[in-house]
């Protein structure tokens, strides 16, 4: 049984100090908010994933996952300390280091023992590096040996524990391959591809792994708007795409874009890095573009068919920014409802999930948040399919139809079938279904 020490217990931090425990590890997770921690030592969790409450419960009764705000009581005994803290982006797109500074600070404060720390939080490449100055400059005693490995996250959102559980591969970056292997040993039960190699390069393989995934969703939002320009069916051509081993079938769904905590920030991160050491990251600027872009085509998509927004009632079906997470940073939601309200229309919502959450971020939104789908198709002029929940692929559609004052339903994710939805008496549209499937030339 290995002793860790887990600081910060947001998703990353309480997914994988929760899985870590699962493995048979002694995990003590560390965040300054007693509230928080309180809560977890119930069995409250701060975030919804599936699958993850289990785990916390029964490693908590094993009486091997602890939560405290006390980094003596982490940091004591431990034998790894993972710093798994927010990085949010600064004015110019820049990660913000204070709370990795933070957390560096506290465990050298501490270090009284050899110890290894592990860099999980997404952080720009060299922050290895600096981690190591920081703890050098605050350590009480010089001579005790410590080692700094960077341990790049990917999980997502909605599947974190099974992304753990089930990794492509475990990512290690180092100067010390000993301190890099060590670190190995933790993950051996998952028997998955390790790859060793220095600590700038494991944390750009990070940044390099995100931004190509956001890249391939702008790419194909940017093939369904020319499909829908051309008559051409987006969904068929990235099927007929993903069949090609080079590409792939995944992240290949055109649709409203990307949102939430990682692609957005990251993209903008190495944006920033790469702009401040004299490259030109046009592609990646692009990327950004496209995806904000698109959130903007459906309003005015939607706009060509009302007419105007004034008076009209829109309804959105999703507000999280992905399916099996209630996390609304940078949702495509909170755009879209942003745009209408400006324009003059009553919205609103509803998301299985993400409620309480939705409302917290769009405080200063006026969007009357309805039970259930029902609710928000009765005497609605539209919906707009947001987040693909598996409960929205099940509705009576029939019944949808029914509650509406118009039946325009525009499917932001292309989970409906077109010709089924025109047969119900939808005045359908999806993202680049061209003439067979959805959005058609304006004349």
């Amino acid at each position: 049984m290995k002793r860790i020490c887990m600081i910060g217990v947001g998703y990353v931090g309480l997914v994988t100090g929760a899985c870590l425990a699962d493995l048979g590890n002694r995990v003590v997770c560390v965040n300054r908010d007693e509230r928080k921690a309180a809560n977890l030592r119930k069995g409250i969790l701060p975030i919804y994933e599936p699958g993850l409450e289990e785990i916390v419960h029964r490693n908590s009764e094993a009486g091997r996952l602890f939560f405290t705000t006390s980094y003596d009581e982490g940091v004591k005994d431990a034998e790894f300390v993972f710093i798994s803290v927010g990085t949010p982006s600064g004015l110019e797109g820049e990660a913000d280091l204070q709370h990795v500074h933070d957390a560096a600070v506290e465990i050298a404060k501490r270090l009284d023992h050899p110890l290894i720390i592990v860099n999980k939080s997404t952080v720009p490449i060299g922050t290895g590096d600096w981690v190591a100055d920081i703890v050098r400059e605050n350590m009480p005693d010089p001579s005790i040996p410590f080692w700094v490995v960077s341990n790049p996250e990917f999980l997502r959102e909605g599947s974190g524990v099974y992304d753990f559980m089930n990794p492509d591969r475990i990512v290690l970056g180092s100067l010390s391959r000993e301190a890099a292997e060590r670190v190995a040993e933790l993950y051996y039960p998952l028997q998955a591809e390790t790859i060793i190699t220095d600590l700038r390069t494991a944390e750009m393989i990070k940044y390099a792994s995100n931004c190509f995934l956001a890249t391939k969703i702008s790419f194909i939002n940017e093939i369904a708007a020319i499909c829908e320009s051309l008559g051409a069916d987006v969904k068929e051509v990235a099927r007929g795409m993903g069949t090609d081993k080079r590409i792939g079938p995944h992240f290949l769904g055109a649709g409203i874009g990307w949102g939430g905590s990682c692609f957005p920030k990251d993209v903008k991160a190495l944006i920033h890095m790469a702009t401040t050491h004299g490259t030109r990251p046009q592609l990646l600027r692009a990327v950004m573009e496209i995806n904000y872009d698109q959130r903007k085509r459906i309003i005015n998509h939607l706009r060509d068919i009302l007419g105007s927004y004034r008076g009209k009632v829109v309804g959105l079906l999703g507000l999280a920014f992905k399916p099996n997470t209630d996390d609304m940073r940078d949702a495509p939601s909170i755009t879209l409802a942003r745009l209408l309200v400006a324009e003059g229309a009553q919205v609103k919502a509803y998301d299985p999930v993400a409620m309480e959450t939705a409302k917290r971020a769009m405080q200063d939104v006026p969007v009357t948040y309805c039970n259930d789908p029902y609710e928000v198709a009765k005497d609605a002029d539209a919906l707009i399919l947001v987040t693909e929940w598996n409960e929205f692929k099940q509705l009576d559609m029939q019944r949808i139809k029914d509650l509406m004052r118009q039946p325009i339903l525009m499917d932001g994710r292309n989970i409906y079938d077109p010709p089924r939805m025109r047969e119900l008496g939808f005045i359908y549209r999806g993202v680049g279904r061209g003439h067979n499937g959805g959005l058609v030339r304006s004349q």
